[in-house]
């Protein structure tokens, strides 16, 4: 459930037939629609069908450098929260987004990566193990990276900070939790582990609780270290009155930055290799000739529309013009909000749910006239 390959709710996807690159060749587009909305920010939307059946693509194409547009990061108040897309970008009163990174559905809630706002700072991620990152780097330039983690608690650069705010703290490791989390999740972020664990409470850079016990459903008034195993052992030697102070940040310190699981494409190759298993898709990717940004949904699992594989969606990422894209959440989660032409806010694709997901977090875009 923590590692998903495809979606977070880890569904089965329907396996695709074998196609020949001829096949692939003879895919037919219609029923292009498109429409601008906002400046800087278009959504396109099409039809294909080649010889594994019809697909039904959804495409914001965002141009970064048009005055008054930004991308962002969007998630409820605290880390575990959940709500559809379209709740999640309306208090910043964007023009557009889409689903994020993966996350624990039905567990804690939280996403698997990382996460970082432009207003709030860095919400949650880890230090390795899912990096993959989309984001916006302190020159406002739009990028693809793997983005890890630089935790630590200050003068103690021997022990080993894994992660923030994640739903599970990396065995050995130890994890961090803001009151941003939410509520505490007892063992859920130790993966049942109840043996070699141990928290540390801080408030105002003071440790004032200690133990071996999580408990769930409580608030996190200043900061809580968990460890496990080895990341245990070390926080023992911690006593109550003890000063301890954490600080945490991502490499190069963009200004926004979204994980995803897989690169599907680096420096103009394809790096996705499953060209079997179709599910609908989001991913997002940049053009670094335009400095655009490419937001591609596809829908699946329906009659009209069957769904992409990996594959299928990294050679349609490039013949869209990136050079760089990652996978974001898949499955149910796949959903594309923004404006219509009439300007009201609404859903742009068929979520394969039938309804719009409740999700972690969202890649949004705002429009402010300059």
């Amino acid at each position: 459930m923590l590692h998903p390959q495809h979606t977070s709710g880890d569904e089965p996807g329907t396996v695709a037939g074998p196609i020949t690159a001829r096949q692939r060749a003879a895919t037919t587009d219609s029923g292009r629609v498109s429409w601008q909305i906002a400046p800087g920010v278009t959504y396109t939307r099409w039809s294909q069908t080649d010889a594994r059946g019809p697909i039904e693509a959804h495409l914001l194409t965002v141009d970064t450098r048009t005055p008054g547009v930004r991308i962002d990061y969007a998630s409820k108040a605290t880390v575990r929260r959940v709500a559809p897309v379209i709740d999640l970008i309306a208090p910043d009163h964007a023009v557009a987004g889409v689903n994020g990174d993966f996350y624990d559905i039905g567990h804690t809630g939280a996403p698997l990566g990382l996460g970082k706002d432009r207003q709030r700072g860095l919400l949650h991620g880890r230090q390795d193990g899912w990096n993959n990152a989309f984001y916006i780097d302190k020159q406002g330039k739009p990028g693809i990276t793997d983005l890890p983690l630089h935790a630590r608690i200050r003068h103690h650069p021997e022990i080993d900070v894994t992660n923030l705010n994640s739903p599970f703290v990396t065995p050995g490791g130890i994890g961090i939790y803001t009151k941003g989390w939410g509520k505490t999740a007892g063992y859920g972020v130790t993966q049942g582990q109840r043996k070699q664990v141990r928290y540390l409470s801080l408030l105002d850079g003071v440790v004032v609780g200690k133990g071996t016990k999580l408990k769930s459903d409580e608030p996190i008034p200043g900061t809580l270290l968990i460890g496990r195993g080895v990341g245990a052992d070390q926080l023992k030697q911690f006593q109550k009155g003890d000063p301890l102070r954490v600080a945490f940040s991502l490499q190069d310190h963009p200004q926004m930055a979204i994980s995803g699981n897989h690169f599907l494409v680096n420096d103009g190759i394809i790096r996705a290799v499953d060209d079997r298993e179709l599910h609908p898709r989001t991913a997002v990717g940049v053009d670094d000739d335009t400095g655009e940004v490419l937001i591609l949904v596809i829908d699946g699992r329906s009659s009209k529309s069957r769904g992409y594989t990996m594959v299928e969606l990294a050679n349609l990422m490039i013949d869209l013009g990136a050079d760089e894209a990652i996978n974001l959440d898949g499955g149910g989660s796949s959903t594309m909000v923004g404006k219509g032409r009439g300007g009201k806010t609404k859903v742009l694709n068929t979520p394969s749910d039938g309804f719009e997901r409740r999700v972690s977090n969202a890649l949004e875009v705002t429009y402010t006239k300059p």
